[in-house]
């Protein structure tokens, strides 16, 4: 949310560019690769026009990218970033569509992290938060109440703040306070599982075609 442009997710944070930073939520994989194509494509710009990309020059990528494919590509991201025209949030859905907002709560559908999360995030927040301080709680407070409220959200709170200076991790923001030891040693000596045959079959493989692609970067 702005101002200060605070980005937030739990696990699924992905680098963009110095001033760029992008969550995911969906398929791992393929935010993961979505991601690093466009942190790919920026970087390029960059190089080619000695100039740093704007917020809105990613957003346009990942749009055409992910319509494209027409929602195959399982990709649900929350981009946030500041360039020379101020401060930015952008959420782009898996079928392209993109909304421009002063904030945002997202995550899976359909169930109790990605409900409880946004509850607590949207009854808390107000227009204006003059103490970065009291971004970083609130967004604390309301990872948290999704954690607690759902087995499979791990454990940690994660915060990415950036700023006009840069792109700032804090990895981790904080712990979950329930934690659980473990009570045996589930390490298993080599050999417990017999191994009852064994086939090395090798390949013998030789390059038939090659073919060389020039990557567009206009």
């Amino acid at each position: 949310f702005i101002p200060p442009l605070v980005c937030l997710f739990s696990h699924h944070h992905y680098f963009i560019s110095l001033f760029f930073s992008c969550c995911g939520a969906g398929t791992a994989a393929d935010t993961e690769k979505t991601t690093e194509l466009l942190s790919s494509n920026l970087s390029i710009f960059s190089l080619n026009s000695g100039r740093n990309p704007r917020v809105v020059m990613a957003v346009n990528i990942l749009q055409d990218m992910l319509y494209r494919y027409h929602g195959q590509i399982g990709a649900n991201l929350l981009l946030g970033g500041v360039d020379c025209t101020g401060n930015h949030l952008y959420t782009v859905g898996p079928y392209g569509d993109v909304d421009k907002v002063p904030y945002l709560a997202m995550g899976m559908k359909y169930n109790s992290f990605s409900l409880c999360l946004p509850i607590c995030f949207f009854l808390r927040f107000i227009s204006s938060l003059p103490q970065l301080e009291e971004a970083k709680e609130l967004v604390r407070s309301s990872i948290h109440a999704g954690i607690m409220s759902d087995l499979g959200s791990g454990n940690n709170i994660d915060v990415c703040v950036i700023t006009k200076q840069g792109v700032d991790y804090i990895r981790p923001y904080q712990e979950s306070e329930y934690k659980d030891d473990r009570k045996m040693n589930y390490k298993y000596r080599p050999g417990t599982t017999k191994v009852l045959t064994e086939k090395v079959v090798p390949l013998k493989l030789e390059v038939v075609q090659e073919t060389v692609q020039k990557m567009e970067t206009a």
